[in-house]
């Protein structure tokens, strides 16, 4: 028998359809003389449904979540203007701006998340290490527990995040910049905490910059079709996928036979 799979919708685009959705549906109630009640409820169901068309939990929470909570602000201060509420959103945009959401969305590297991974990777001393995507520095700073020889890069496409960064980490070198447009060349390990839907870029990416045989680490999201040489993580934590790059054993025809 087969099923049929709920429809997904790039990300950030869940979260946009279920905050208008919502309030369109909130207005349309309440414009029929339904009341608040009813239209907070209508608005509320039409938020969720959108809402679950995002992978990830916390991608789930941030779409859903917008609508109510809104709502509870505006009704705890009915004077409050509409532009108070654009106000308020500019500087979430000027630090993170939608093309850094497009990539990642702002999800901090967890403490211990990369527990396990010098076992599997061994880099010498002096080996060049980049965070694609750094945001404030949280992969930074658990790379250079594994490896304090290592010369720890990050790039980061937010100047704000970026200029934290760089002071949160000051044993890296950190930029601003697009990770796509950077190259990769020359890196011994990349490091990613991206979204499911970039992880072919990423992949790509890495094959056709880094050199044979290098290290490719992902938190959370598998290459699709590809086989990890291994897989690390915290027991209950985000996994963490561990591959090597183009023709070093790692496409998926013969990369079983390297799987650690």
């Amino acid at each position: 028998m087969s099923t049929l799979s709920t429809p997904r919708l790039p990300w950030p685009l869940p979260a946009v359809a279920a905050w208008l959705l919502a309030w369109a549906a909130f207005a349309a109630v309440q414009a029929a003389g339904a009341g608040t009640g009813p239209a907070f409820a209508a608005g509320l169901a039409a938020g969720v449904a959108v809402a679950a068309t995002a992978r990830g939990r916390w991608r789930r929470l941030l779409a859903g979540g917008g609508f109510p909570l809104s709502a509870l602000a505006l009704g705890a201060w009915p004077a409050l203007p509409a532009w108070a509420w654009l106000a308020a959103a500019l500087p979430l945009a000027l630090a993170y701006p939608l093309k850094a959401w497009r990539d990642a969305p702002f999800f901090p590297t967890p403490a211990g998340a990369l527990q396990g991974l010098d076992a599997v990777v061994t880099l010498p001393a002096g080996a060049r290490v980049l965070d694609a995507g750094c945001g404030l520095g949280h992969g930074l700073a658990a790379l250079h527990r594994l490896w304090p020889d290592a010369r720890l890069e990050g790039v980061e496409w937010s100047a704000p995040l970026a200029w934290l960064a760089a002071r949160r980490c000051r044993f890296a070198t950190v930029r601003r910049g697009d990770l796509w447009a950077g190259s990769w060349a020359g890196a011994d390990l990349v490091y990613v905490f991206q979204r499911p839907e970039s992880m072919d870029r990423v992949a790509a990416k890495a094959d056709a910059e880094m050199a044979p045989g290098r290290w490719l680490v992902s938190l959370e999201f598998p290459i699709a079709g590809r086989q990890p040489v291994a897989r690390a993580g915290v027991p209950g934590g985000r996994p963490v996928w561990i591959y090597r790059t183009a023709a070093s054993g790692n496409s998926p025809s013969n990369a079983g036979s390297r799987r650690r």
